[in-house]
């Protein structure tokens, strides 16, 4: 065995040069004629029934407005009841022709088969799952005195979406429905105080681009990997290291410094366009892209920009970070962030 990878070693990269040089241009041409043709004739979803997780603020609330608007009939589920049912009426006025709310928590598993029965109780039908529940956090693991209070943003995030999709996939194929998950560009962006956040979207991915493999033809994935979107997470809402929820403009600002933040309203419609045409991959905003290429071939470079901005050195808190006085000192913020991110009270689930 020993030398037969030896031999390997020695053959596979230049093999692999040679064949990708061969296989690129044509699968990218069939590639470039597929996305055309999925252009002109998108999925039309009008009567066709979306359950979305998370669904009472932030990126899940808009997504649910602009499946309205296309006439889907929908099922949303959040821990907040009384958002849930504001987003439920305004959905309905925007054109939605039946919606559902159950309250739910994704990172119990009863929880995700009672949301999944009940609209499929109700509607007969499912056709596609919006996986968008999440909770980040904004801590240095190795200040946490106790991790398994971390333990929710993998329950919430990763687990979450896999009892939805658990329960919900023998409906989904009968209808060869889709699932549109929520990762971030965080999957691939080593963010720091954000590891285990990190990480649970790192898993999302590696969940649902296996499970494209064991769906076959019958379920379609999109995978969506936001940058700086208009969330409560951009408005500074964090677990803290001692488990508990806070809202904490001036971590935002750790976080965020001078990124634009894109608007929720033109991220949601990218993503509902891009599910309809039937793209595997979205990155809203598009340009941030640019930053997989980055860590792709320069992680290094990466990393030491990460170290430089993001943190304050041992034993000092993280809001002295060199991000936070730059946003600070050029005052980007009325520029950067959208004049709808409020900074109003936490609304805690």
């Amino acid at each position: 065995m020993d030398l037969i990878n030896k031999f390997l070693n020695l053959v596979a990269p230049p093999f692999t040069f040679f064949a990708l040089l061969l296989f690129l241009p044509p699968f990218q041409l069939y590639k470039f004629f597929l996305s055309i043709l999925r252009s002109v004739f998108p999925e039309k979803v009008a009567g066709k029934v979306v359950l979305i997780t998370g669904a009472s603020s932030g990126i899940g609330e808009h997504l649910a407005y602009e499946y309205a608007r296309r006439g889907a009939r929908l099922a949303l589920s959040a821990r907040r009841e009384n958002l849930l049912s504001e987003v439920a009426d305004r959905a309905r006025k925007l054109g939605s022709p039946d919606v559902v709310t159950v309250r739910a928590d994704v990172a119990n598993v009863d929880d995700c088969k009672r949301f999944v029965e009940e609209a499929f109780n109700h509607f007969g039908r499912l056709d596609h799952l919006v996986n968008n529940a999440g909770i980040s956090h904004a801590c240095i693991l190795e200040e946490v005195e106790d991790v398994t209070n971390l333990r929710p943003v993998m329950d919430i995030n990763f687990w979450g979406s896999v009892y939805a999709t658990q329960f919900a996939a023998p409906h989904l194929r009968s209808s060869r429905g889709k699932i549109v998950v929520l990762s971030s560009s965080s999957s691939w962006l080593p963010a720091p105080g954000m590891a285990i956040y990190n990480a649970s979207k790192a898993a999302m991915v590696a969940l649902f681009e296996t499970l494209r493999i064991e769906f076959g033809h019958d379920i379609h994935i999109t995978l969506v990997a936001p940058g700086f979107v208009e969330s409560e997470f951009t408005q500074g809402k964090y677990l803290e290291k001692d488990g508990k929820l806070t809202f904490d403009p001036e971590m935002r600002d750790v976080q965020v410094g001078a990124v634009p933040i894109a608007r929720v309203e033109g991220c949601a419609k990218a993503i509902v366009n891009s599910v309809c045409r039937g793209y595997r991959y979205v990155t809203q905003p598009a340009w941030f892209r640019v930053t997989y290429i980055w860590k792709l071939f320069c992680p290094e470079v990466i990393e030491w920009i990460y170290r430089m901005m993001y943190l304050s050195g041992p034993g000092a808190s993280a809001k002295g970070a060199m991000s936070k006085k730059i946003s600070d000192l050029t005052g980007p913020k009325k520029v950067v962030y959208p004049d709808t991110v409020q900074s109003a009270e936490l609304k805690t689930d």
